[in-house]
């Protein structure tokens, strides 16, 4: 399972509950799109977890920015990431930006809303915010393969569990969990 987040915005803690934190324990990737605020929640995060890839966001401090890069690369799952916290131009700007790390999936958070949007080359998933929602559903999302084995069965859902919306994605090969930060 790959678990998906984004905008914690916390000064001391994760702020994982419910379903939330039982999808960060038990996935073999987490990808955390920015905004864990401090370094606490960072760590926090981090200790809950395997495997996590994150990014920086604006609203992290100086502490998080030095350890997390603005944009980086992950394959999991055979789907190859590509990861930032926000982009100018709206969903063209994301899309090119995956385009350019040939990603399957563009991961971006920022506007703590949960959102799938699926282009003619990616698709564009911002799991919301699962601690600070800002008037939007919170969220995070999960990705699993397909009982057919054919692709990833994808859902956005709120930290109880309550399903947001679902999705499905194909891959074409299995991947290692390489990274690639940029």
């Amino acid at each position: 399972m790959i678990a998906i987040f984004s905008d914690t915005h916390s000064g001391d803690g994760h702020e994982l509950e419910g379903e939330a934190l039982t999808a960060v324990r038990e996935a073999d990737t987490v990808i955390h799109a920015g905004d864990f605020t401090s370094e606490a929640a960072l760590e926090a995060v981090q200790s809950e977890c395997d495997l996590l890839y994150a990014v920086h966001g604006n609203a992290d401090s100086a502490a998080v920015r030095e350890r997390l890069p603005t944009a980086r690369t992950v394959e999991a799952g055979g789907v190859r990431f590509a990861v930032t916290h926000r982009r100018d131009g709206g969903e063209t700007g994301l899309a090119m930006f995956g385009r350019s790390r040939d990603a399957d999936v563009v991961v971006f958070g920022h506007s703590h809303r949960p959102t799938v949007v699926e282009t003619e080359e990616t698709l564009l998933l911002n799991p919301g915010s699962h601690a600070d929602p800002r008037g939007n559903r919170p969220g995070f999302a999960v990705l699993e393969e397909r009982a057919d084995g054919d692709g990833l069965e994808g859902e956005i859902r709120e930290p109880d569990g309550t399903l947001v919306e679902s999705f499905e994605l194909a891959v074409s090969a299995s991947s290692d969990g390489e990274d690639t930060a940029r």
